[in-house]
């Protein structure tokens, strides 16, 4: 084989693992080591600082406990272009705590919460009046998770932590949906179920069918709970968003241990008590009346227009499989 044939293999080799890497994102952070920018193209920041600040653009979440969660949300709101699906890219934290550099969820927004821990996974899911937060009257919502269709995720740079598997760790896989009246979010621990479990390609699906558990209001509960069977899987037999016909979500597994908290109260602060200076380094296709129809992500809830990082990938795989055969036949 000559020297110019293995080069071109190399190449084409190189570029292939370059065209997947990109699409699932690896690095790993701490709190403590928080840069200011974890992926190209971000709107906010990772490294939030501390306290809290209504017009924070940290988008970095926690998910520790029903008193000890964030969820997200837009940015801004003018009423118009600030929907779930106008703003997935610039998403961000609006939290239950003060501490972390976020925003801080005003009071009386929730109406009724539910987490569980269970042993592949912690998740909250319940209801409450999200435009407090900026999300349009009306909007049925959309899918937020770390892998977009150019693999960003949704937000971009959004990351997420928690305490819940014996230390404060970064988790890679996460999904979570809002709505201007509905919001869930599980985060799975790190390890081979994450990815099934984490699911994030059936975004028009919504809380109930990708993530079942109680969404009653008027309750705050804590439980400990059984693993669901991961998203779209039904046996030997994979779910397609798209398909001629839909399965039902699986059954709400079974909880243990609960223990309820009266109410959830959040705390708006009277002036910014961030310790951080934090500004905008994108700007946002919607925000200045513009439609964001152009985003190049595809998680907006329309039938059919979803996309994955890992159709992205292995399209991109099969390419260059294409492109190396060529080569082969030199």
């Amino acid at each position: 084989m000559s020297t110019s044939k293995t080069f071109a293999i190399f190449a084409a080799l190189l570029a292939a693992s370059s065209a997947v890497s990109a699409q699932h994102y690896t690095a790993t952070y701490t709190p403590g080591n928080l840069p200011n920018h974890s992926e190209a193209g971000q709107y906010g920041t990772n490294n939030c600082g501390t306290g809290s600040n209504q017009e924070s653009l940290c988008q970095t979440a926690y998910i520790n406990s029903i008193e000890d969660f964030c969820v997200w949300a837009p940015p801004y709101s003018n009423g118009k272009n600030a929907s779930i699906g106008e703003t997935e890219r610039y998403e961000v934290a609006w939290c239950m705590k003060d501490g972390y550099g976020t925003r801080l969820i005003p009071d009386s927004t929730i109406v009724g919460a539910h987490w569980v821990e269970t042993p592949d996974y912690v998740q909250i899911t319940g209801n409450g009046d999200f435009t407090k937060l900026g999300i349009p009257k009306g909007d049925a919502g959309g899918e937020l998770d770390p892998h977009g269709a150019d693999g960003n995720g949704n937000p971009i740079g959004g990351l997420v932590f928690g305490n819940s598997f014996g230390q404060m760790q970064q988790y890679h896989e996460w999904t979570s949906f809002m709505s201007q009246n509905e919001f869930c979010f599980r985060a799975c621990k790190p390890g081979p179920k994450a990815a099934h479990l984490c699911n994030h390609i059936y975004d028009v699906m919504g809380c109930q069918w990708n993530m079942p558990g109680d969404y009653s209001n008027g309750v705050f509960d804590s439980c400990m709970g059984d693993s669901s069977e991961p998203m779209g899987i039904y046996g030997t037999s994979t779910f397609h968003q798209g398909d001629p016909s839909t399965p039902a979500p699986h059954a709400k597994p079974a909880t243990s241990q609960c223990t309820t908290t009266a109410s959830l109260t959040q705390i708006i602060p009277s002036a910014s008590t961030s310790s951080a200076t934090i500004t905008a380094t994108a700007t946002p296709a919607g925000s200045s009346g513009a439609s964001a129809a152009s985003s190049t992500s595809a998680h907006s809830g329309a039938l059919g227009k979803s996309a994955s990082w890992e159709g992205v990938a292995f399209g991109s795989l099969f390419a260059v499989i294409g492109g190396l055969a060529a080569v082969a036949a030199l």
